[in-house]
């Protein structure tokens, strides 16, 4: 709800992120990541703090994310060392960043939603720079703004603007809430990165009753944890049932990741980071999530409603215990296996830990056909 703190402060904010969209005479002192605002009225005297990373209430990530103070003050304001009459964002590259999935939930999504109504005339100021997550994503940074970043921190001098937003907007996990304020969808969202990184496919073509070209399959390769033992055998069943397939472990570089990916009519993987390439496969391509054992409570919202608002058809696998490399390594009568939602109410540390870190799946094909089919089905109607 927009609440008018003062004359010049909107408070944007929301569940998931804190926003404060201000205008007047404001000036930015890096160096100890204070924002103050002039006040000509008595009594509108205030300040607090902010972080300023779509994370709001997670209380871990926040911990890498410098607080800011915002001051609003009448009197002995710093003087401005330069003037800006183009608007700033102030935002962190701390928290997640670095994780891709929390690079797209957390900052590009959120960005996208802050920065696109400027069309290219603001100023990003970083804090908590991450020069490694700036270069992977400087396409789609080069892409909202025009200016150079300003890596705000570092600055000991004042800074003054006459409009700046702290903060990023943020609707929901790897989403957009069109009913929401700037009244954006993920289809716009995925038409950005469509032209940020020139991808050629916009949506896959149905091709009854039978495709001329076999369509095409990528399989993300894992290789830490959450890997498919039998790999090159589910990609050979694949190829026997008609898909041309391609097993791949994504680089950093997204340029061609983006292009890859968006040649592909099917993407498949084991729930992951991997699986949110999905935001450059063309609309009508298949997502299919393989959920380890024990994980569905976890696993299922993260890439089922995204893939949906993408305009993607969805397709979930669950691994059976017999699929399950827990197989064997606890009592029978082990709750890992009967009650995997008790472990998860104990506590998400020790439910990441037997799920998550160290679970690997060998698919059985009898039962993985049916999924395949599903996704030839699909995609030849």
């Amino acid at each position: 709800s927009n609440i008018e703190i003062a004359k010049s402060i909107y408070n944007l904010s929301n569940s998931k992120s804190e926003v404060f969209e201000i205008t007047g005479d404001i000036r930015i002192h890096g160096n100890s990541s204070t924002i103050f605002i002039a006040s000509h009225l008595e009594g509108e005297l205030s300040s607090w703090t902010t972080k300023p990373y779509a994370r709001k209430g997670d209380n871990y990530g926040m911990e890498y994310v410098r607080t800011w103070k915002i001051n609003n003050v009448a009197e002995n304001l710093p003087d401005c060392s330069q003037h800006s009459s183009i608007p700033a964002i102030v935002f962190s590259t701390g928290g997640y960043c670095g994780n891709h999935f929390h690079d797209f939930t957390d900052m590009l999504i959120p960005l996208f939603l802050t920065a696109r109504q400027f069309h290219g005339t603001v100023l990003f100021l970083i804090a908590d720079k991450r020069s490694s997550w700036i270069a992977k994503y400087r396409m789609v940074l080069e892409k909202l703004s025009k200016y150079d970043i300003i890596e705000i921190e570092k600055e000991n001098q004042v800074l003054c603007f006459v409009r700046v937003v702290v903060g990023l907007k943020a609707h929901k996990e790897f989403g957009i809430n069109p009913l929401e304020s700037p009244h954006y969808s993920m289809a716009e969202f995925k038409q950005f990165l469509r032209s940020t990184y020139s991808l050629g496919r916009e949506s896959v073509i149905e091709c009854r009753p039978r495709c001329r070209t076999r369509p095409r399959m990528l399989i993300i390769s894992r290789k830490q944890n959450r890997f498919i033992t039998n790999e090159n055998e589910v990609a050979n069943l694949a190829r026997s049932m008609g898909f041309d397939v391609v097993v791949e472990e994504t680089g950093s570089n997204m340029s061609i990741v983006a292009k890859l990916v968006n040649t592909f009519d099917v993407l498949m993987g084991v729930h992951g980071a991997g699986l949110t390439n999905m935001v450059f496969l063309p609309e009508n391509a298949v997502v299919i999530q393989i959920i380890p054992f024990g994980a569905e409570l976890w696993a299922k919202p993260y890439f089922r409603l995204p893939a949906e608002d993408m305009k993607l058809r969805y397709l979930e696998y669950k691994v059976s215990l017999n699929e399950s490399s827990l197989l064997g390594k606890y009592p029978v009568d082990s709750e890992v296996y009967r009650d995997p939602n008790a472990i998860y109410k104990k506590g998400f540390i020790g439910f990441h830990s037997v799920y998550l870190s160290n679970q690997n799946v060998t698919l059985n094909f009898r039962r993985f056909r049916k999924t395949i089919l599903k996704a030839m089905e699909i995609i030849q109607h």
